[in-house]
């Protein structure tokens, strides 16, 4: 073979290397950029035709054309891109399945609550400019429901108080009937055939709806609820039997007795906690219907009397629609504001520069049955109205240092204090109530000089003697209401006199 001779190459100067006469990537880029618009023009002419030829064509080729131009379409416009990156290696955690413990019982109450669904405003009696709620805060309220339960382990009154608060408690649950009341004039069928001594003092029959009422605040007042505490099944039986009772009006009861408004607005009032300290919305219709009902009841441009609109007002069935209405509030019910601003009127109106409040005017005192009751409990041993205006006054967020009245009440009640004389007719279980708590609200040496004399005169009066296992923890119903609400009556109003230290805390400070 011939060899090539080196000296007689020639190499052109200006040849270029292979490698750079190859296209790089970004100018194969701008190539494809710049050939887009027409990729573009040219799928849409595509698309164009291929709908063209679909609506000329026969009906039944139309959607398989359409598919094909479709897919077509697709295909053209197309991008490939490179696949992304592998997701980051992650670990499973696992997961702890949470153990909820529930009732498995379900009980009769529970069955029998409505679950039906209904907008509030259309419960309520008046037009909704008429009214005003608040925000409800429901199961472990704060604010001036903050301290319930405090009783136990001896805060506030210290461990006399808690052990009476607990003993009333344990005979309040022991009367009561298996359908949820409290048989004011029966009770005592529950008593034990070995515990001694049977329980005497009944009371009027027709007062069933505000002695379970009764009943279930002091359970409430010591922060037992429809869901917890150790008293929460006889809340559940007692809130469920005053539901039956309910009428189609909102009216706890019937009126066939003359001061049925009473037993109505205590039972509203216990309707309206269980309410809102259970958080229990089932609850809702039945206690908005309770607050519908006094407001129909109340007299126009005033307050409330035995009769729905009686043109007449007194202090006492006042009192407790107060209550009701406040609470209510708190909990988000509908009330109408403006009957409260009546209130606050009326009891300005009954009331005198003394601090005396009267029962339907000023200066006049506390009413009295016919026959020798007035005999029996003298009007002036106590100073029951007065009482009732004070604490309604501070329930509705009243100053004593704005409202000088207030103090000059809060002297009226501590020159009384309570004795338990029954003798002398100055028992009276209602004005106990009513002027522990406004002194409570009130303070000071107020306070300090009720409370010494509440310890006698309450605590130490209670049956505590084991061997009375059917009267123990109940109090007798001598007092000046005693025969009209009977043991079940003074045993409840007395354990909810003794949670004064904690079921509301300071309204004003």
């Amino acid at each position: 073979m011939a060899q090539l001779d080196p000296t007689k190459i020639q190499v052109k100067s200006n040849a270029v290397p292979v490698w750079e006469q190859e296209e790089t990537f970004q100018e194969l880029m701008a190539e494809r950029l710049r050939q887009a618009p027409w990729l573009i023009l040219s799928a849409a002419i595509h698309a164009i035709l291929a709908l063209l030829v679909i609506v000329l064509m026969p009906e039944k080729n139309k959607a398989d054309a359409k598919a094909i131009v479709e897919m077509d379409i697709k295909e053209e416009q197309q991008i490939e891109e490179p696949p992304p990156p592998p997701p980051p290696e992650t670990k499973t955690e696992e997961v702890t399945e949470e153990v909820v413990v529930t009732e498995t019982t379900v009980t009769e109450t529970d069955e029998a609550f409505d679950t039906e669904s209904e907008d509030i405003s259309k419960e309520s009696a008046f037009d909704s400019n008429q009214w005003n709620s608040a925000v409800g805060l429901g199961g472990g309220a704060g604010g001036r429901y903050g301290g319930r339960g405090g009783g136990r382990g001896g805060k506030g009154g210290g461990k006399s108080y808690a052990a009476a608060i607990d003993a009333g408690l344990k005979w309040l649950a022991a009367h009561q009937d298996e359908d949820g009341k409290w048989d004011t004039d029966g009770f005592m069928k529950h008593d034990l055939a070995d515990g001694g001594e049977m329980c005497d003092g009944p009371g009027n029959p027709v007062h069933d709806v505000g002695v379970t009422g009764l009943a279930l605040l002091a359970f409430l007042g010591d922060g037992s609820t429809m869901k917890s505490g150790p008293y929460k099944q006889n809340i559940k039986k007692g809130i469920n039997w005053l539901r039956k009772q309910q009428q189609q009006n909102g009216l706890f009861g019937t009126n066939a007795s003359h001061d049925f408004v009473y037993d109505h607005a205590i039972a509203a009032y216990a309707m309206c906690e269980a309410f809102g300290l259970s958080n229990y919305k089932l609850l809702r219709k039945t206690a908005q219907k309770g607050i519908n009902y006094l407001e129909s009841h109340r007299n126009p441009y005033s307050v409330w009397r035995y009769q729905p609109r009686d043109n007449d007002n007194d202090i006492s069935v006042t009192g407790w629609a107060i209550m009701a209405y406040e609470s209510g509030e708190f909990f988000g019910l509908q009330i109408n504001k403006s009957a409260l601003d009546l209130c606050e009127t009326f009891l300005d109106q009954v009331s005198d520069a003394t601090g005396k409040h009267g029962y339907t005017k000023q200066g006049e005192g506390s009413s009295r049955k016919p026959g020798d009751h007035g005999t029996k409990f003298p009007i002036e041993k106590g100073e029951a109205l007065t009482a009732v205006g004070l604490f309604c006054r501070f329930f509705m967020n009243q100053d004593p240092k704005e409202k000088p009245i207030m103090k000059a009440s809060a002297d009226l009640l501590r020159s009384k204090p309570p004795v338990w004389d029954e003798k002398s007719g100055s028992i009276d279980h209602y004005y106990w109530y009513y002027a522990t708590y406004a002194l409570y609200q009130y303070g000071g040496s107020h306070w300090n000089d009720w409370k010494k004399k509440l310890e006698s005169s309450v605590v130490k009066n209670q049956h505590r003697a084991a061997a009375e296992k059917n009267l123990l923890g109940s109090w007798d119903p001598i007092g000046a209401w005693g025969e009209d609400g009977g043991r079940v009556y003074s045993t409840a109003i007395l354990v909810l006199t003794l949670e004064a230290y904690y079921r509301y805390s300071r309204l004003v400070r």
